[in-house]
């Protein structure tokens, strides 16, 4: 459904170690707003719901509800590092726009309504 690269997978382990609770679930989410109409949620859980789908990836369990996963079919989720510190990046096929903050987006069955960045 989704993939998440070693990078973001080892990001996530980190914060998990962070939190010190190395038995959370990286959920994986979309909500209604942002500039672009849907918004990604990424957050922890400590527990799967009866409407989940859970996969493990690079050594961390990715939770998606059955309302996100159409919307975020075939997307990849990454952490990347620069001069100006990291963050994760996603990358949405589904999407037909894109917020120029990167939180936010738009698909052909999926609209929203848009808001302020």
């Amino acid at each position: 459904m989704i993939t998440v690269t070693e990078a973001a997978a080892a990001q996530v382990k980190e914060m998990m170690k962070q939190e010190g609770d190395d038995t959370l679930l990286f959920r994986v989410g979309v909500t209604g707003g942002g500039c672009s109409g849907l918004s990604y949620n990424l957050g922890f859980a400590t527990e799967v719901e009866e409407d989940d789908t859970v996969e493990e990836q690079h050594g961390i369990k990715v939770v998606i509800d059955d309302e996100s996963a159409p919307l975020l079919k075939g997307v990849t989720i990454d952490y990347k590092q620069n001069m100006m510190g990291g963050g994760f990046t996603i990358d949405n096929p589904n999407a037909l726009v894109s917020c120029g903050c990167g939180s936010s987006f738009k698909t052909a069955t999926n609209a929203g309504t848009p808001e302020e960045c």
